[in-house]
């Protein structure tokens, strides 16, 4: 586990995944930039691989995120996603094993390695709790334990499914901070699931499918701090 920077809760995720990106990309991160800094929350934001570099530049509270990286080394690999390429772009962390991404578990533990030594921040999905159960061996920084069923259908985890694989991570290491984030479509799902005991949640199709990106992020930003300061007085 990378320990040179330490992402304190609550913080917030946002995915633009392929919906996203250039000029369009900037206008958010810089809103997104200004609620972090509005709300005390932190913000990570996961753009395209070519977005990292202006984005790093151009705001000054968000944490910018690779969609992937692959565990190589410096050399061979054509086509590959290097992270100290990330890390010199101006990278803080990598997102690894998401549902449209995935890795084999040997290849997943050889990319936190990878990431360990450069010095980027793990974010790493599993899609049951026996998986999370699994990844927290490996010793990411975050696990997002995600139901690949119910990506982008509106329809969030339930609280006792939160409660469950929170309390499962935490028990194998307790200095993993669980972000849960499927299904999350407005605020109020922002706020239900940091009340749940979630340390974070995040959003793709909430956002990018809004027909006010920018104001429904802003609304996603401040539940989440209303739910941590009511949860934790």
């Amino acid at each position: 586990m990378y320990k040179g920077l330490i992402i304190k809760p609550p913080f917030f995720e946002i995915g633009p995944k392929a919906f996203m990106y250039g000029d369009r990309m900037l206008k958010l991160a810089k809103a997104a930039d200004r609620a972090a800094a509005k709300y005390y929350v932190r913000i990570i934001l996961t753009p395209q691989p070519t977005d990292i570099y202006l984005l790093a530049r151009e705001t000054e509270h968000l944490l910018i995120f690779a969609q992937h990286m692959d565990p190589v080394k410096v050399g061979r690999g054509n086509g590959s996603i290097l992270a100290e390429a990330l890390k010199a772009a101006g990278a803080h962390g990598v997102i690894l094993n998401h549902a449209e991404k995935p890795m084999t578990l040997a290849d997943l533990s050889k990319a936190i390695q990878r990431a360990d030594e450069v010095g980027l921040v793990t974010m790493v999905c599993a899609d049951s709790i026996k998986e999370a159960e699994a990844i927290a061996q490996l010793s990411p920084n975050i696990i997002v334990p995600e139901p690949t069923e119910l990506i982008g259908t509106g329809v969030t985890s339930d609280e006792e499914y939160v409660i469950a694989t929170t309390s499962t991570i935490k028990k194998i290491n307790p200095d993993i901070e669980v972000l849960q984030a499927a299904g999350i479509t407005n605020g109020h799902d922002v706020y239900k699931t940091i009340k749940a005991g979630a340390d974070a949640t995040g959003t793709t199709s909430g956002i990018m499918k809004a027909e006010d990106p920018e104001a429904m992020m802003e609304d996603m930003s401040r539940a989440v701090r209303t739910a941590w300061d009511e949860l934790h007085p």
